[in-house]
């Protein structure tokens, strides 16, 4: 059976607006966004749930980013209220202050502190203009870890973590989104590479996999298999002593 963009969609858009019913009355979805399909899509399905009036997209550029005009085209389109915060001096200062204490900071301390910088600052904007945080992963992502752990992969709902990348692209287009933004090839934004560089296989090969169970290469389900046993901790609530003295 076929997915069906159009039933998914409107299922999605019912759920956020039953959250909000539920969670925050009247309260304003706050989006990160980055100019990709995901955190696109999540907005605009924000908007069909709840009106324009109550979405607020943020912007976050460390210094400068090379695609923040497809951030600004999303919102544009949208209609939706926007600020940009530029997150750099935060960024800088703490790397700073980090290795004024004597810490050499690593690599990937340096790709993983921006996204964990942009939650605190949406969560920031959330409690001073009554907002409830977006989360915007989806499954393909979540399922091999592809996020930052209290970063992005955090949030206060998640609308699109049961629906796999090629999923969310066709409801963007039954959203009326830009093709630019729907079709856009993913990246971290950190890196410098494509997702499916970093991953080492494409989004089509996991998605198939995911759905069916079905992968034609050995190494590359050893290599899925081995990120998603490896991330789930990611996914679960913090790991909690229970006494019971």
């Amino acid at each position: 059976m076929g997915f069906d963009a159009v039933k998914a969609t409107n299922a999605t858009v019912e759920w956020i607006r039953d959250w909000f019913s539920k969670n925050g009355p009247g309260c304003n979805a706050i989006v990160g966004i980055s100019g990709g399909k995901d955190s696109s899509i999540a907005a605009a399905l924000c908007v069909e749930a709840l009106g324009q009036d109550h979405v607020i997209g943020v912007l976050m550029p460390n210094g400068e980013q090379a695609d923040i005009d497809m951030a600004k085209l999303l919102v544009e389109h949208l209609g939706i209220e926007h600020y940009i915060i530029n997150i750099q001096g935060a960024f800088d200062s703490l790397c700073q202050q980090i290795s004024d204490a004597g810490i050499e900071i690593s690599k990937d301390s340096i790709i993983n502190l921006p996204p964990r910088i942009r939650m605190s600052t949406l969560y920031a904007v959330g409690q001073s203009r009554n907002g409830r945080v977006v989360n915007t992963c989806n499954l393909s992502e979540d399922w091999v870890g592809y996020s930052t752990r209290y970063g992005d992969s955090v949030g206060d709902f998640s609308p699109m973590s049961c629906f796999t990348t090629e999923e969310i692209r066709a409801m963007g287009r039954v959203l009326g989104l830009p093709s630019v933004l729907v079709d856009k090839v993913p990246t971290d934004g950190l890196s410098g590479m494509s997702d499916e560089d970093k991953l080492g296989f494409t989004y089509e090969v996991l998605n198939r996999y995911i759905r069916t169970g079905e992968i034609d290469d050995p190494e590359t389900k050893k290599r899925i298999d081995y990120l998603h046993e490896k991330n789930l901790f990611k996914l679960r609530f913090m790991d909690c002593f229970q006494y019971e003295g």
